[in-house]
């Protein structure tokens, strides 16, 4: 009886990392579900950097042939999302500090302009849709969902940024949380170290307040606290523990 094949370099066994689902409608191609399938998993971290893949094992798990998996693969590796190594294995990108400083530089001039853009188009209505993502955001503390925490995250800028209905900015606003997802879920783990203080918070009081300036300052604390301290600290630890 023949035995069964070893594990080589090329073809190393692994269990491929839940990925999370995402409703299937009636509009999506199977390539667009694998394609938001995988970007949600990325985005939220549920893949950590270094994660690797195969086509195969993507395939198997999101029950599906190997096509769509390629063409979503393919559109994730053009987003730096996947990167598609020799013969036919994936990984999540590493980050590195320079790449992270690049990332998190770009977030805060991106998001700030967004906001400046779509303050005119505060309402009263969106200022409460906005207070119950952040109620919802609460709960998601308290209960340490960090899938929902992320999403809610993204809804709530979402909304904001979107309410300026001439807006360009949030592909590139997306593409920033994309690659910057799998290393933020490190981050978002040290829960009570990054949330003593709600900047969510601070950024309703100023929509309130009608003070445009008091919104940029507050989200630039957010992404500061949410990405810059904890997320240096979280690269510094493990540049200095690895083998030299």
């Amino acid at each position: 009886m023949s035995q069964p094949a070893q594990p080589t370099p090329d073809h190393p066994r692994m269990t491929q990392p839940a990925i999370p689902e995402i409703p299937l409608t009636d509009s999506m191609t199977t390539q667009e579900h694998a394609y938001l399938r995988l970007r949600n998993a990325i985005m939220v971290g549920a893949l950590k950097p270094g994660t690797a893949l195969t086509f195969r094992g993507l395939a198997q798990q999101l029950d599906l042939s190997p096509t769509p998996i390629r063409e979503a693969v393919r559109q994730l590796s053009t987003e730096n999302a996947i990167e598609v190594l020799g013969n036919r294995r994936l990984r999540v990108p590493e980050l590195g500090t320079g790449r992270f400083d690049e990332l998190v530089a770009l977030r805060i001039t991106l998001e700030t302009h967004a906001a400046q853009r779509a303050f005119s188009y505060l309402s009263d209505v969106a200022i409460q849709e906005l207070t119950a993502i952040d109620d919802l955001m609460d709960a998601a503390v308290r209960d340490h969902d960090l899938d929902g925490l992320t999403r809610l995250n993204h809804r709530f800028h979402r909304l904001l940024y979107c309410l300026n209905p001439h807006q360009a900015v949030m592909p590139q606003i997306e593409s920033i949380w994309l690659q910057l997802g799998p290393f933020q879920r490190q981050v978002i783990e040290n829960l009570n170290t990054i949330y003593t203080v709600d900047h969510h918070k601070a950024m309703l009081e100023a929509m309130r307040n009608h003070d445009p300036g008091a919104l940029c300052a507050a989200i630039e604390r957010d992404i500061h606290d949410g990405s810059i301290r904890l997320g240096r600290q979280i690269l510094n630890d493990a540049a200095t523990s690895s083998p030299r």
